[in-house]
């Protein structure tokens, strides 16, 4: 049984958000692959992973640049777990399809695209039974509440 983690993005955008869930998943020693909706945001997500912060960044690599398997956290548009990741993002309208091989799956969409929103709905219909899982939304101030 994996464990299903919904994200609702509604303050803050993907760019602010994605690389704190990464940090924690990193401090739990775990691996992740980041599935994107396009090689232009994965590109775009490896940039800002590198910049996010001044004193930091979040090690990784996108898939296919060489060492995929050394990577602690790969980017990709692609289906595959290049790296033996535990934890598989889903993120810019890739949707989960399967919990296999993984402990945790996070999916984060974004609240202000319908299309999005819907997809999500979908996905939730089609991963809940048999796993455990949850959805949790942004508040104004940018904390998130478990809803369900």
């Amino acid at each position: 049984m994996a464990e299903i983690l919904f994200y609702h993005l509604e303050t803050r955008p993907l760019e602010a958000v994605i690389p704190q869930l990464l940090e924690k998943t990193i401090e739990r020693g775990w691996r992740a692959v980041v599935e994107c909706g396009s090689r232009e945001r994965a590109e775009a997500l490896d940039a800002q992973l590198w910049t996010f912060r001044d004193d930091s960044f979040v090690p990784h690599g996108l898939a296919g640049d060489g060492n995929d398997a050394l990577q602690p956290i790969i980017l990709t548009t692609e289906t595959d777990n290049p790296n033996g990741a535990n934890v598989r993002f889903f993120v810019d309208r890739a949707v989960p399809q399967s919990p296999e091989d993984y402990q945790r799956i996070v999916f984060l969409f974004s609240g202000l695209d319908p299309d999005a929103v819907a997809e999500a709905r979908l996905a939730w219909r089609a991963l809940k039974p048999g796993n455990e899982v949850s959805y949790w939304q942004q508040e104004p101030d940018g904390r998130w509440v478990n809803k369900a």
